[in-house]
């Protein structure tokens, strides 16, 4: 068990007034709810549903219900794979991402061409993202790195909001000079209840937790 006075170095969260939240899947194996829900700094976390056509993370099924029941704002997360089926991969989705568990719109990890033209690329992946807001009735938020962002995406996806992954001490900044939503700033993050890493982000410069949440169609 991980003991309940962990002397973690001093972090983000601790030295400024960002909203702050973490993302997770069965990478981070058993964690204790109870002292993620005790940290004060974590708002919201992203959970990881589905890969692909047919993958479900084996963590999220737990992992919402106890995100839930100690408090913090919860969104559910499919990593895109371009050469699946776009059907497929909605369904699977769609099968995990349940409108009535969600506190923050879905989001849409993408980290892989597949291999495909950039023009294959970017058609198969603007088709999916098209195929959740009909289903969810909201633009998805859009995650990738900011690499991959400036030599795919940029122009591409200016309707989305966008978390750039960029593991510097600066706040990132992606080719178009486009607005950024949240920012994931270390894959190394340390919170109190997980044993391991935990990606962290928070929100860039003016933009809060309330431009990201879940709306239900009895609220429009």
């Amino acid at each position: 068990m991980v003991a309940a006075t962990d002397d973690f170095d001093v972090q983000c969260e601790d030295t400024c007034c960002h909203i702050h939240g973490i993302d997770m899947s069965h990478y981070q194996g058993s964690v204790y709810w109870d002292r993620i829900g005790d940290n004060t700094h974590m708002a919201y976390v992203y959970l990881k549903a589905t890969e692909g056509g047919d993958r479900i993370d084996a963590t999220f099924e737990r992992n919402i219900v106890m995100a839930h029941l100690y408090g913090l704002k919860v969104g559910s997360y499919h990593f895109y794979r371009p050469k699946t089926d776009q059907q497929l991969q909605l369904k699977n989705f769609v099968s995990q991402c349940i409108p009535e568990e969600q506190d923050l719109i879905p989001m849409i990890d993408v980290e892989t061409t597949g291999g495909l033209p950039v023009e294959d690329f970017c058609d198969s992946l603007l088709c999916f993202l098209d195929l959740i807001e009909e289903a969810y009735q909201q633009k998805p938020l859009l995650y990738t790195g900011r690499n991959f962002y400036n030599k795919y995406l940029q122009g591409k996806v200016d309707e989305y909001k966008i978390m750039i992954a960029m593991y510097t001490d600066e706040e990132p900044v992606v080719a178009d000079e486009r607005e950024i939503t949240m920012w994931q700033y270390t894959g190394k993050g340390r919170v109190g209840g997980i044993s391991g890493y935990v990606d962290k982000s928070r929100f860039m410069g003016q933009h809060s937790i309330r431009e990201i949440l879940y709306k239900r169609r009895s609220e429009e």
